[in-house]
C-alpha cells in the first residue's frame, strides 16, 4: 500500500502496484491496452481461491484467502488505487492535526449491500470490537496505533477510553497515541473496515453464509458452496457501483495447483497462481518463456515457526542450526524459479533494515557447531522427535522434503513431514500444537514494524512461536516515539538482530508474485503487498 498524505518517510517503503491487462508481462505501474472494446452484456470474472476462506468477516480475518473476499465485498476509510497510491473510498476527505495524532474523517454517503445506510458510528463500532478481548481478534494489535487500545485489549482501559468517537453520522474522530505517518495506509487495511453493527449484533454467525453478509464494498456474496465456491455480483448499492464493470465472480476453491492450471488452459478460468494461488513449480520455465507469466516482487516473507516452548527449540542455538543448515539458493533455483530471494533476515527488501542480513545462507559448519552446542547445554545425546507441519499445497510440500532432505545430510536429523488443510493447520499453529510450521508473511503496509511486531508479545495474535524478549519488546516500543526515520530505522535494525540472534522464525526467502491470466481481463490490481483488488476487474474483446 501507498502513502498520500506522508510521503517523506523514505523511498525504500515505496511499492508499485501492477495493473493486470492483456498480453505478456507488465512492469509494476503500468497499464495494458486501453484499445480494446469492452464485452457487452454480463462480464463473468471466474478465479480460483486454492481453499475455504476461514472467515468472511473482517473483524476476524488474518490471512490473504479470507482477505481476498473481505477486499471485494468491504471497503474501509482508504482504499490502495490502480496507481499504488492510498486514496480516499469510505471517507470523503481527511484532515490531520499538526501533531499528527488526531485524524477526522468525513464519510461519504454510502450504502451497506443491505440498503442501511453506512455510518461513522459503525466504523467506531468496528475497530472496538477487534480491540474488544472477548472478541479474541488475532489482528488486534494493528489497531493499537489508536490511544488506549492496547490498553482496552489488555484491560486496563474501558471502551470509552479507546480513541475512537463518532462524532455524527458523517464524522469520525481518531487520535493515536503516537504521530503514525503510514496509518492512511492502515485504514485501507481489511482489520480497519466497518461492519453493519445492527447485522453484527442479531446475529452472531452473520458472516458465514452468503444469505446473511452483509458489505459496502463494491461485490456482493450471493453463494457460498463451502469448500466448493464462493459467487459474488456487483452491489447496486454501492456508491461508486459505476466504476464497477463486472457483473459476476465465481471462486472455485482447487487446493492442486496442477488441476487449477489445467482449468486454465482449458478455458475454464480466468487466472492462474498468485495472489490466490500458486503455480505449479514444474510448469514455471515453460510459462516464463512463453511469456506468458506475470512475475513481480512483493514485500513478503516466506519462513517456518518454531514452537519455542516445545523441545528441542526452546533451545535457540539448536533453533540457529536447524535455520543455517538449508541450502536456500537451492530451493530458488530447483523449485521455485520465479526470481526469489534468499532470506537472511526477517523484512523483506522493499523496506529492508540491513541489506547485508544477520547470517550466511547454507552455512552448515556453523550448523553443525551450534547443533552440538545447544543438545549438550540442553543435556541431550540424541534429538527428540522432530515434525515439520505445512498445509496442502504441492509447492509447500515440495520445499518441505527438500528442507527434510538437507536436515538429514547436513545435521544427521531425521525429520516427519505433517500436511494438513488449511483451516485446520493455522488453528493448530494458535494453539502451539506443532514443532516447526510453514508460514508467510505478507506485509499488511509499507513499514518494518509490520513484520517485527509480530513477535513482540509471546501470546499476540500471529506470533504462535511463544517467543518474547524484554530488549526486543523495548526496542520496539522506542521506534514508536522516534520521530527521526533514520534513528527510527536503527533501533528497528536493532530489533531484527535480537529476533534473528534468537531465531524463533527461520527466514527462507523473500516472495514473488507469478501467475498467468486470461488475456481479455485487465483491471485487476495486484499491489506491492500481494494484495489482489477486483473493483476494476474488466474483460474487454
Amino acid at each position: 500500500m501507498k502513502k498520500n498524505i506522508f510521503i517523506a518517510m523514505s523511498s525504500l517503503l515505496v511499492l508499485g502496484a501492477a495493473l493486470a491487462g492483456c498480453g505478456s508481462a507488465e512492469q509494476a505501474g503500468q497499464s495494458g491496452s486501453n484499445a480494446e472494446s469492452p464485452v457487452e452484456g454480463p462480464k463473468e470474472l471466474r478465479l480460483n481461491l486454492h481453499s475455504e476462506p476461514p472467515t468472511a468477516d473482517p473483524g476476524l480475518s488474518e490471512d490473504s484467502t479470507s482477505g481476498t473476499i473481505i477486499r471485494a465485498t468491504f471497503e474501509g476509510l482508504t482504499r490502495t488505487g490502480e496507481d499504488g497510491q492510498v486514496h480516499e473510498a469510505a471517507a470523503e476527505s481527511i484532515e490531520v492535526s499538526e501533531d499528527g495524532t488526531v485524524y477526522t474523517f468525513k464519510l461519504r454517503d454510502a450504502k451497506w449491500s443491505n440498503g442501511d445506510p453506512v455510518t461513522a458510528g459503525d466504523f467506531e463500532y468496528a475497530w472496538k470490537r477487534v480491540l474488544d478481548p472477548a472478541t479474541a481478534a488475532n489482528y488486534a494489535y494493528q489497531l493499537y496505533y489508536i490511544k488506549n487500545g492496547e490498553a482496552y485489549n489488555k484491560g486496563q482501559a474501558t471502551r470509552d477510553d479507546v480513541g475512537v468517537k463518532a462524532l455524527d453520522d458523517k464524522t469520525l474522530q481518531v487520535t493515536l497515541e503516537n504521530p503514525t505517518p503510514f496509518f492512511t495506509e492502515l485504514t485501507a487495511f481489511y482489520t480497519y473496515y466497518p461492519v453493519n453493527q445492527k447485522v453484527v449484533e442479531a446475529n452472531e454467525n452473520w458472516a458465514a453464509e452468503a444469505a446473511t453478509h452483509v458489505g459496502n464494498g463494491p461485490f456482493k456474496m450471493t453463494e457460498w458452496k463451502h469448500k466448493n465456491k464462493i459467487v459474488m455480483e456487483k452491489n447496486d448499492q454501492y456508491w461508486d457501483k459505476d466504476s464497477v464493470n463486472l457483473t459476476k465472480i465465481e471462486f472455485t476453491m482447487i487446493e492442486d495447483e496442477n488441476t487449477e492450471l489445467s482449468m486454465f488452459e482449458n478455458g475454464d478460468l480466468d487466472w492462474a497462481g498468485a495472489p490466490m494461488s500458486q503455480l505449479p513449480t514444474d510448469a514455471i520455465p515453460a510459462l516464463a518463456d512463453s511469456g506468458r507469466m506475470h512475475t513481480m516482487p512483493i514485500a513478503g516473507t516466506y519462513w517456518y515457526k518454531f514452537n519455542t516452548e516445545q523441545a528441542p527449540f526452546n533451545n535457540a542455538k539448536i533453533r540457529k542450526a536447524f535455520a543455517y543448515a538449508i541450502d536456500r539458493q537451492s530451493l530458488i533455483d530447483n523449485i521455485l524459479q520465479a526470481g526469489q530471494i534468499p532470506a537472511m533476515g526477517a523484512v523483506p527488501p522493499s523496506m529492508v533494515l540491513n541489506k547485508d542480513g544477520y547470517f550466511k545462507d547454507n552455512d552448515v559448519e556453523t550448523a553443525k557447531k551450534l547443533l552440538e552446542e545447544g543438545m549438550k547445554e540442553e543435556g541431550l545425546t540424541s534429538l527428540p522427535p522432530v515434525t515439520l507441519s505445512y498445509n496442502t499445497s504441492e509447492t509447500h510440500k515440495k520445499i518441505a522434503e527438500a528442507i527434510q532432505d538437507q536436515w538429514k545430510q547436513n545435521l544427521g536429523v531425521d525429520v516427519t513431514l505433517e500436511n494438513k488443510e488449511w483451516k485446520v493447520f493455522i488453528e493448530d499453529l494458535h494453539q502451539g500444537s506443532y514443532q516447526i510450521g510453514r508460514m508467510g508473511w505478507l506485509g499488511d503496509f509499507n513499514d518494518p514494524i509490520n513484520f517485527l511486531e509480530l513477535y513482540k508479545d509471546k501470546k499476540g495474535g500471529n506470533n504462535d512461536t511463544n517467543w518474547e524478549n524484554p530488549q526486543y519488546q523495548e526496542l520496539l516500543n522506542q521506534s514508536a516515539l522516534e520521530r527521526d526515520p533514520e534513528k527510527r530505522k536503527q533501533i528497528l535494525a536493532q530489533a531484527e538482530q535480537i529476533l534473528m540472534d534468537e531465531m524463533p522464525i527461520m527466514p527462507i526467502y523473500f516472495y514473488t508474485n507469478s501467475w498467468v491470466q486470461n488475456e481479455k481481463v485487465t483491471g485487476v490490481v495486484v499491489d506491492g503487498l500481494g494484495n489482489i483488488d477486483l473493483k476494476n476487474a474488466n474483460i474487454v474483446e
